[in-house]
């Protein structure tokens, strides 16, 4: 029984020789890729394991696919060792780098220490934080700035009431005045206008006078050549004129005139004269008779044009005096809101300059105890 279990092992052994040497094989022959054209044969090649060596030099330098592979293993492998060799000098070139810096370092650390325990030997054991010397960089950073802003502190807390007071004194000042001013500027809008109004009004009177007197309608006012405005509808010498001559050139003063295209005016002019006596023996002329009229005219049109121009300017200053004190209240209003906003901003302005100030000042009293702690360790 015993002879039998040895002869099983026996023949295992070889057996797991062979099969491991026919998995390599396969590994090797799975991944080789030969060419073919269409007009190749596909020839099948079979090899035992008992036909050929493995390990033999005749399989590798004969082999045209196992030489390519060697030599694509052989590039791969000289390239990645040139790439291991050009970061490993990298690094042996930074590290060199790191470590001179590192000795410069340690020989200015060496040597402020020695210049500060020579120093510090000749000086007092009684040393406060204001005899600690402080570097010029350092001051021009931090008491600088930091007296610049305690300056602007209270400069910005000092302004910003005096802006506030004299601020409101000069504004009421300027809105009494801007008042004053209002109204003035009122009283003459409102005159100037009334008294448009008020000569519109009289222009209108006095049109509609010599159409009543005299039967002078547009076109005969055309006619006549009057162009009655504001400025000349008191004029009592040139409407008298202007009717006069046209009453002449018109040929009014015959009884044949009056069936003329200008019937109504010869006959106005005619029947007031005719009731004043000029064709009788009083001998009273058509010019006096006219003016006469006309100034009547005048005299209506000035009540009525002083009338409305009164009511015309009343309303009209009170108006303009509206209009101008709403707009400099709300330019008061605008001026009052700017100065409370500039003062909001001062104060700001102010309180991050405190806030800067304080800031500053803990870090440097920081910074001089850090010394201070120091000085007393190198002492020690």
């Amino acid at each position: 029984m015993k002879i039998h279990y040895i002869n099983i092992l026996l023949f295992a052994l070889p057996l797991n020789i062979l099969v491991t040497l026919c998995h390599v094989y396969n590994q090797r022959n799975h991944k080789s890729i030969t060419l073919h054209t269409p007009n190749e044969n596909l020839i099948k090649t079979h090899r035992s394991l008992c036909e050929c060596e493995l390990y033999a030099p005749q399989n590798y330098d004969n082999n045209p696919e196992m030489r390519s592979v060697m030599q694509d293993f052989d590039r791969q492998t000289s390239e990645r060792l040139r790439e291991y060799d050009e970061r490993m000098n990298k690094n042996r070139q930074k590290c060199k780098d790191q470590c001179e810096k590192d000795i410069q370092k340690i020989i200015l650390k060496d040597k402020i220490e020695k210049e500060l325990n020579e120093k510090l030997s000749t000086l007092e054991t009684n040393i406060n934080t204001k005899d600690l010397p402080i570097c010029e960089c350092e001051k021009s950073l931090t008491e600088k700035v930091e007296k610049g802003c305690l300056g602007c502190g209270v400069l910005g807390s000092g302004i910003a009431p005096n802006v506030g007071l004299f601020g409101e004194v000069v504004l009421g000042a300027w809105k009494a005045a801007a008042l004053v001013t209002a109204k003035k500027l009122a009283a003459k809008a409102g005159a100037a206008k009334g008294a448009a109004e008020g000569a519109a009004k009289g222009v209108e009177v006095v049109i509609q006078e010599l159409y009543t007197e005299f039967g002078v309608s547009t076109e005969v006012l055309k006619k006549l050549g009057l162009a009655i405005h504001g400025k000349n509808y008191t004029n009592v010498s040139m409407i008298t004129k202007a009717i006069c001559t046209k009453y002449e050139e018109w040929s009014c003063t015959t009884s044949g005139a009056t069936h003329g295209p200008n019937k109504t005016f010869c006959y106005s002019v005619w029947k007031k004269t005719l009731a004043q006596g000029t064709y009788s023996q009083t001998g009273a002329s058509t010019e006096g008779v006219i003016k006469e009229y006309v100034e009547r005219m005048v005299l209506q049109a000035k009540g009525v044009a002083g009338a409305n121009t009164e009511a015309a300017t009343e309303e009209a200053i009170a108006t303009f005096t509206a209009q101008n004190t709403g707009a400099v209240n709300s330019t008061y209003a605008s001026c009052h809101t700017a100065i409370i906003t500039s003062i909001i901003a001062i104060l700001v302005i102010v309180l991050v300059m405190v806030i800067i100030y304080l800031i500053l000042r803990y870090r440097r009293k920081k910074k001089m105890k850090k010394k201070l702690q120091y000085i007393k360790l190198l002492k020690e």
